[in-house]
């Protein structure tokens, strides 16, 4: 299995809006309310954020692809797009996969390209949100390095819940990059 990665462009809007509905519906409809999940999916997937998503110099859209097709994708924030202001850091704010690829490496993937955009960035580190209840992706930001440092509230519909804000220090020397 070869996994790509291309960077999202506003001619991928319609792929952007399906992919991220899916996973993020994959992920979280069976432990949030039907009225919560799909306000939250017209909300953040319209085609009027996503294009002003992709229009924002500091935030960056990437697909991973397997067999051509779209599989995942992440987005990450620079500067003022970040959801918490961090100096000298990079944002990932959304890694997402399709459940048929969880395990195969996917997530991996889109990890170490935000791990070499903050190392070309030479940002100082590396953060993000993580529900509290997700831990399957607390196990792999874990086994990444990632530690906790914080708590913001992310609003799902009507349900405030609490993401844990975890970060990576960065080491900027040629032996620790091959992460």
């Amino acid at each position: 299995m070869k996994i790509s990665i291309e960077k999202v462009t506003t001619n991928d809007i319609q792929k952007l809006q399906e992919i991220g509905r899916s996973t993020f519906y994959e992920a979280f409809a069976d432990v949030n309310t039907e009225d919560d999940m799909k306000d939250y999916l017209e909300k953040s997937f319209s085609e009027k954020k996503l294009k002003t998503e992709l229009n924002n110099k500091d935030s960056q859209f990437y697909f991973a692809r397997v067999d051509g097709s779209v599989v995942a994708y992440l987005k990450i924030n620079f500067g003022q797009a970040q959801n918490e202001k961090i100096d000298n850091a990079i944002e990932i704010e959304r890694i997402y996969v399709l459940k048929a690829f969880h395990g195969k490496k996917v997530a991996q993937a889109l990890y170490q390209k935000a791990i070499d955009i903050a190392y070309e960035q030479q940002a100082a580190c590396i953060w993000l949100g993580v529900w509290e209840e997700n831990h399957r992706a607390l196990r792999f930001y874990d086994k990444n390095g990632f530690k906790a440092f914080g708590k913001h509230a992310f609003w799902l519909g009507n349900d405030k819940q609490t993401d844990l804000l975890m970060k990576k220090e960065l080491a900027h020397t040629n032996e620790l990059k091959t992460l």
